[in-house]
C-alpha cells in the first residue's frame, strides 16, 4: 500500500504548485504525520519534492519534474478501460479525445498489464440510459461545456417541469453532471445553488462576463447539496399500499424512488407486501394506477378518494366514446 501511496502523492502534485499535508492525509485517509514520513521517502528516493512552512504553505514538487503510469497495478489498469461514460463522451463531443487517451494509456502500462486491461475493454459495457426510455430532446451541450470550460457566465431559457412557459435566468455555472442518462446544469443563480435539466432550456447563451462562483466551492460540493434537497422527502404526503407480491419487483423498479422505506410482508395475507411511499402533492398518488389490481392504497382516505376520482374520469371518458 506504502508504493500506491507515494505515487498518488506524486501525481496530486504534479497538478498543484503547493498541497496542504492535512489536504493530503484527508484525500489518501491517512494522518498528516504519515504523509510527512512518505514525503522524507520520497526525497531520499531522488524525487525533488520540498515542504513549505507557514499559513500558505504545503507540499509540492520541483517545477518540471514528472513521472508516468508504469506504476498502475493491475486492477487500476482494468478500471481505466472500463468505458462508464462511453455516452457522455459522445454527448460532449469527446470520443475521439477519449480514444486517443486510452491508446497513450495503454502505450504507457507496463506489458503484464497490457492483455488485462484490453481485454476489460471488450468484456465489460456499461450502459447509462434505463430501459424503454424513450427519445429525449437534444441539449445543446456544446454551448454549456464552452461556457463551462471558459468560466463564463450563461443566459439560459428554463422550462420548470409543473410549468408550460420559459423563464430566463442569469447563472454562473460548476458544471455538468450526467445521472442515469439525463444531463444537469449545476449552477449558481444570485449566489444560490440550482440545478437545471439540459433537455428543459430551450436558449442558452454565452456571456463574456466571467463566472461568479463562490469562493472555494466545487462542483461535487453542490452536487452533493443539490442531490440531498432532491432525494430529501422527509415533507410531502405519505402514502399507505399494499402490493402484490409477485408484482413487488415491477413496482420497486418504477416506484422505489417514493419508497418511504423497505417493503414489508403482511402476516395475514402472504400474497400481499405492505410498502409506504412518500408524494410531494397528493395528486401525485394517481401514478399508482398504472399498476392496476396489484397495488392497493390503504391510507390515508384523502388518497383513495383521489384515486376514484381519477378512475371516475377515465371510466367516462372511455365509457363516452
Amino acid at each position: 500500500m506504502k508504493f500506491d501511496r507515494l505515487l498518488s502523492i506524486m501525481l496530486l502534485l504534479q497538478h498543484r504548485d503547493l498541497i496542504q499535508a492535512r489536504e493530503l492525509a484527508e484525500r489518501l485517509e491517512v494522518s498528516p504525520r504519515t504523509i510527512y514520513r512518505d514525503v522524507e521517502a520520497l526525497s531520499a528516493a531522488g524525487v525533488p519534492v520540498y515542504a513549505e512552512r507557514g499559513k500558505h504553505g504545503g507540499i509540492g514538487l520541483l517545477a518540471g519534474f514528472r513521472t508516468d503510469v508504469t506504476g498502475l497495478t493491475t486492477d487500476e489498469a482494468r478500471a481505466l478501460f472500463v468505458l462508464a461514460s462511453q455516452g457522455a463522451h459522445s454527448a460532449l463531443g469527446l470520443d475521439h479525445a477519449h480514444g486517443t487517451a486510452l491508446r497513450k494509456v495503454m502505450a504507457a502500462l507496463p506489458a503484464p498489464h497490457r492483455p488485462a486491461a484490453e481485454l476489460t475493454s471488450r468484456r465489460i459495457l456499461v450502459d447509462p440510459d434505463r430501459w424503454l426510455a424513450g427519445p429525449r430532446p437534444e441539449a445543446d451541450l456544446e454551448t454549456l461545456r464552452a461556457a463551462v470550460f471558459t468560466d463564463r457566465r450563461l443566459r439560459i431559457r428554463y422550462r420548470h417541469s409543473d410549468q408550460t412557459t420559459l423563464r430566463t435566468y442569469t447563472v454562473d455555472p460548476y458544471g455538468l453532471v450526467a445521472k442515469a442518462g439525463t444531463w444537469y446544469l449545476v449552477a449558481d443563480h444570485r449566489g444560490r445553488p440550482r440545478l437545471f435539466r439540459t433537455d428543459r432550456l430551450s436558449g442558452v447563451s454565452v456571456t463574456p462576463a466571467e463566472a461568479r462562483r463562490r469562493q472555494g466551492v466545487e462542483l461535487e460540493q453542490v452536487w452533493k447539496e443539490l442531490r440531498r434537497e432532491v432525494e430529501d422527502r422527509s415533507e410531502g404526503v405519505r402514502i399507505a399500499v399494499r402490493v402484490r407480491r409477485e408484482r413487488l419487483d415491477m413496482v420497486t423498479r418504477i416506484a422505489g424512488a417514493y419508497f418511504a422505506g423497505p417493503p414489508e410482508p403482511l402476516e395475514d395475507e402472504p400474497e400481499w407486501m405492505s410498502v409506504h411511499l412518500t408524494y410531494p402533492v397528493l395528486e401525485a398518488v394517481r401514478h399508482l394506477l398504472q399498476f392496476g389490481a396489484s397495488v392497493e392504497v390503504t391510507g390515508p382516505p384523502e388518497a383513495r378518494a383521489e384515486l376514484l376520482r381519477a378512475s371516475s374520469e377515465i371510466a367516462e371518458m372511455y365509457g363516452a366514446a
